[in-house]
């Protein structure tokens, strides 16, 4: 299958209606019935402020980014970035055409 790799870059502490938006980014996507998404935290990085960011035990939390990524057909990742278009959310994101599947289907699936 053809589709899109769409992954979001927020910050760890950043918010949306009280929520932390990595998990309303994926609260989203999985009411929209996208079949998956991940979210995962930075260990060190730097973003277009050039200002570098590193996981360390005494840091305040918050300054590190969290990737969410969703694998999808194209009208999935669209419906995605427009309800984020309505939230007013201002997010940097990716979109990368993505081949996708399943090495070993399932029986059932082999038969559809």
């Amino acid at each position: 299958m053809g589709g899109s790799f769409l992954r979001f870059y927020v910050r760890e502490n950043q918010r949306h209606d009280h929520r932390l938006l990595w998990e309303w980014l994926l609260e989203q996507a999985n009411r929209m019935g996208i079949r998956g998404g991940s979210a995962f935290r930075a260990m060190a990085g730097f973003g277009q402020h050039h200002q570098l960011h590193e996981d360390h035990f005494f840091e305040l939390a918050g300054t590190l980014t969290v990737e969410v990524e969703f694998i999808v057909a194209d009208d999935e990742a669209q419906k995605l970035l427009d309800r984020l278009k309505a939230e007013k959310i201002r997010v940097f994101y990716t979109k990368i055409p993505a081949q996708f599947g399943i090495t070993v289907p399932d029986i059932d699936e082999t038969s559809a």
